[in-house]
């Protein structure tokens, strides 16, 4: 397998702080990032699908991951998201996210041209092949309506700069079918939330997270227990956070991560179009979700 043992556990997919005009509020992403670190959040993934990367423009993109990597100074690894549907725009991102220091990169599968499993291959081949640094591939297909297949990720897992895949269809077929043939070459990540323990204990190295944006410590401490094989307490602590799970898909990710963290006091009521903000008839859910998690946490602790 690479050595790349410093990549695994409780891995925030952070979202990116915008004022109400829009404009990325980098005042909050450094108190989002330090809200992290104290907690224990094991990796920081800078401008993917939570951190709306479908709308930041190229520059943008630049800043967000070189002012993540100055704030975080090393202190836990940082992972770019540097995925498009165009195999030489990924390859652009991906150097630049080189350039300015990045740990690794995590790349979607291409969204919307819907390419062969063949095209899959050449696109994360080229981008491998053009750019030495670690890369995770990234099966989304809910979202981008492409299904990478465990026999595809095999045939990549051989290559020296693919590090590993976030595989977020939440299937248990799916997990038990990429661990058996893709991770002694590579380590299998999650993407889903709500099936993310199930798979830790069966053999995921860790999980790239939205629920860890509002409960960064509590899914730390899932991950880690998970990952170790002790199941009793990898539940008893994701119980505290199993309501979370759901409530922070009431709406598309990452309108209700951003509602919750600005419910928190730590980021500002921006969001990008086409993405508003969460609708009133969802507020009170994700709050009494917000209060249930701290307060199983705090019963958990005594």
């Amino acid at each position: 397998m690479n050595n790349n043992s410093h990549i695994k556990g409780s891995m925030v997919a952070i979202a990116t702080p915008m004022l109400l005009n829009g404009e990325i509020d980098y005042k909050s992403l450094e108190r989002l990032i330090e809200f992290h670190i104290l907690n224990k959040t094991d990796v920081i993934v800078s401008v993917g699908t939570t951190g709306e990367s479908a709308t930041l423009d190229f520059k943008e993109h630049e800043s967000v991951i070189k002012k993540t990597l100055e704030i975080v100074n090393g202190r836990l690894p940082v992972i770019a998201g540097t995925g498009a549907n165009s195999t030489s725009e990924a390859i652009e991102l991906t150097k630049k996210a080189k350039e300015l220091g990045a740990d690794a990169c995590l790349l979607v599968t291409p969204y919307y041209n819907k390419p062969t499993q063949n095209g899959l291959y050449e696109h994360y081949k080229k981008i491998a092949d053009s750019v030495p640094i670690p890369q995770i591939l990234y099966n989304v297909p809910g979202r981008t309506s492409v299904d990478m297949l465990p026999d595809t990720v095999y045939r990549l897992s051989s290559h020296p700069n693919i590090i590993g895949i976030k595989e977020a269809t939440g299937a248990e077929d799916r997990s038990r079918e990429l661990l058996e043939k893709c991770s002694e070459n590579i380590s299998i990540f999650t993407g889903d939330d709500k099936t993310s323990m199930r798979d830790m204990l069966l053999g995921f190295m860790g999980n790239i997270s939205v629920t860890a944006n509002v409960a960064p410590n509590q899914m730390h401490r899932m991950c880690k227990s998970a990952i170790n094989g002790d199941k009793n307490e990898a539940e008893r602590i994701n119980n505290t956070v199993d309501t979370l799970h759901d409530s922070l898909f009431l709406e598309s990710n990452p309108i209700p991560t951003k509602w919750a963290l600005n419910n928190m006091s730590l980021i500002e009521k921006g969001i990008r179009l086409p993405l508003t903000w969460l609708d009133p008839k969802y507020h009170k859910v994700l709050e009494d979700a917000i209060i249930n998690s701290k307060a199983k946490e705090e019963n958990l602790s005594v």
